[in-house]
């Protein structure tokens, strides 16, 4: 069998592994199987692979670049039975591998913005052969995305200028035009009108779904001939012999919870690529990877972090107002915790709702989801929920350390894209546009750095420290962007929240720099100390008693987390790895009474990727690590 059809091959096994997707996923079987029905005989050693109690990720391979003929076979492989040694290493089989000219680890915006710019360039000089491969941990493109979101769509009319356009038949069909901006200050019963910084203008904005936009974008990224591949979990960096960045090897399948291999194990496989992007979104387990290899914190601060936790809800007709978009500040949250909410009306009467809670609050007892409960009860929020039903429920972490705390993003054989780096705009309460955008600068850099490079045939050579790739012009590029301009502008806005007067102190500062000062101030504020490190010991803070779930507007944990369509496998490794869990236990609980279980979203019932257990462990001993792809949350209109 060839290399190439052995890759597929190894693809397409790992496709079937997947958990089922439903009617469409059935259709698509069947038709690969009609299709395959022909051309099985050419390909020596091929079989097809049908089971019936695990239907195929079909639908995700017969929408890739891969001819349809060949993406549903696998070849013969090796199962081991119960007499095998159960010393058995797995690492010992080799892995598939294919080589790419660019390998971009993440489905999100800026993964996907990159992708486009990287095909838009090569066919528009002709260069058909220019592989960009994408790799996506979710089931579906879209599936893992928590967002508001009101979407700024400067970056998206730059890759697609018709967008929107009614002649377009392929236009996005889900942005509602930003409307009326409301900002409050919350007391318990009261929302007190202030004066919204002009950051937060929202003219020319549009309310959408993340979600659903990565969806779309993935699509207009097929058309151009990426190769997009959900449900395949990148859990490796790999480093070439003179240790720049080669590449990425997805994760084994068949493994169980007690470390070693099933019936139905399958070895990864490795994706080597003359540039490697890093687009995983907040807190990415190959992104900490390569920035602590090449240190590319070295001249900034430490990243900080919030949990956002979103809902959205049918809400009754005459309550729906659609394009309004309302922020809030102050309660519930106490006076030493940063954070705020919205609420976007969009659509056919639906509401976005959300909080985001900064996650250097100093109180363990507090719980970010349960805070959120209360925001509900809120007369401003309620009025306009009472009635309705909620569809769907999410969260995810966020970056909000903004320019301080942006690391050096080019290193050899690759760079950081999007919220791998960090480029969410705090006050302006967006980072899709520049996310995307620092996607599209990093492709138009990797572009200029390949189109005149000769393309490496032999791994060996294409090994060789003289052919590492490093992108010096994505580096000068983020630094005269607006990405750059915006960021910096607005710096010591959410630093200035660790004044000793809090909220408040923040409030007044942040205005005078958004009115007045407009980051034309000599001096940088500082973040302080790390979130984790933020956490003070429970008996030196107040017991925070919640009130018991109304089931109507306020929910408990198992009723949100069964409306995020989580799926794992039980019989796998643990993906929240603690070398020593009796240590973690013993060093961790005394102090701070569990806190584990009210910071986590999901209660510790499930895990919906979040990354707030890697983020918020007060002795960091907690990491998180990739599942089986194809698993997790699967999101819907968030």
């Amino acid at each position: 069998m060839s290399a190439t059809a052995r890759v597929t091959s190894s693809l397409c096994r790992r496709a079937v592994a997947g958990p089922s997707t439903g009617p469409a996923t059935r259709f698509h079987q069947a038709r690969c199987l009609r299709t395959l029905s022909t051309t099985t005989a050419t390909i020596p050693g091929a079989r097809l692979r049908y089971p019936a109690t695990r239907t195929t990720h079909a639908r995700t391979l017969a929408a890739t670049s891969l001819p349809t003929a060949r993406r549903c076979l696998s070849t013969t492989s090796p199962r081991r039975s119960d007499d095998d040694d159960d010393s058995f290493d797995p690492t010992t089989i080799e892995r598939e591998s294919d080589q790419v000219d660019v390998c971009i680890v993440g489905g999100g915006p800026a993964g996907l913005a990159a992708a486009i710019r990287l095909k838009q360039l090569a066919n528009a000089a002709g260069d058909d052969e220019f592989r960009v491969l994408l790799l996506e941990k979710a089931g579906e493109l879209g599936a893992h995305i928590v967002s508001g979101a009101v979407v700024q769509p400067t970056a998206l009319q730059e890759l697609f200028p018709d967008w929107l356009d009614e002649n377009n038949p392929n236009r996005f069909t889900g942005a509602t035009p930003a409307g009326k901006d409301r900002m409050r200050f919350l007391t318990k019963t009261m929302a007190i009108p202030v004066p919204a910084p002009p950051q937060m203008n929202n003219h020319g904005n549009y309310i959408l779904s993340v979600n659903e936009l990565a969806k779309w974008l993935g699509e207009r990224a097929e058309e151009l001939g990426v190769e997009v591949y959900p449900g395949f979990a990148a859990s490796e960096v790999l480093f070439g012999p003179d240790g720049s960045v080669r590449g990425v090897a997805t994760n084994d399948l068949g493994i169980g919870r007690n470390g070693k291999p099933k019936d139905t194990f399958e070895r990864g496989m490795e994706f080597h690529a003359r540039v490697t992007l890093f687009g995983e979104g907040c807190h990415g387990s190959l992104s900490k990877q390569v920035i602590n290899k090449f240190d590319l914190r070295r001249d900034s601060q430490p990243q900080t972090y919030g949990l956002g936790i979103k809902e959205v809800w049918e809400v009754q007709p005459e309550k729906f107002r659609k394009g309004e978009i309302t922020h809030s500040m102050g309660w519930p949250l106490p006076y030493d915790t940063y954070g705020g909410a919205w609420m976007y009306h969009f659509g056919d009467n639906l509401v976005s709702i959300g909080q985001v809670v900064a996650l250097d609050y100093p109180n363990p007892w507090l719980s970010p989801y349960m805070e959120f409960q209360k925001l509900k009860q809120h007369p401003l929020y309620r009025s306009v929920l009472e009635g309705g039903r909620c569809i769907s429920y999410g969260a995810r972490s966020l970056v909000e350390g903004g320019f301080q705390s942006i690391p050096k993003v080019a290193f050899p054989g690759g760079a950081l894209i999007g919220d791998s780096a960090g480029f969410v705009n705090v006050p302006k309460v967006k980072g899709t546009h520049n996310a995307m955008k620092s996607g599209m600068l990093a492709a138009e850099a990797t572009w200029n750095a390949l189109k005149d490079r000769p393309r490496e045939e032999d791994e060996a050579a294409a090994a060789a420290p003289s052919n590492t790739v490093f992108l010096f012009e994505y580096e000068d590029a983020l630094r005269k962007s607006s990405i750059w301009k915006e960021l910096r502008e607005v710096r010591n806005m959410r630093p200035s929240f660790h004044s000793p007067l809090g909220v408040y102190g923040g409030l007044i500062y942040s205005g005078l720099e958004a009115f007045i000062l407009r980051g034309r101030t000599p001096w940088t504020l500082k973040h302080g100390v790390p979130d984790h490190a933020a956490t003070k010991r429970a008996d030196q803070c107040k017991k925070i008693e919640y009130p018991k779930p109304d089931g109507k507007l306020t929910f408990d944990l198992l009723t949100s987390v069964s409306r995020t369509g989580t799926n794992h496998e039980e019989d796998q490794p643990v993906h929240l790895q603690v070398k020593d869990w009796d240590k973690h236990t013993a060093e961790t609980y005394p102090p701070f009474k569990g806190l584990e279980n009210r910071f986590c979203p999901a209660g510790v019932y499930d895990c919906i990727h979040c990354k707030t257990c890697d983020i918020k462990a007060p002795n960091q001993d907690i990491n998180w690590q990739v599942p089986q792809g194809g698993e997790g949350p699967k999101y819907y209109m968030t």
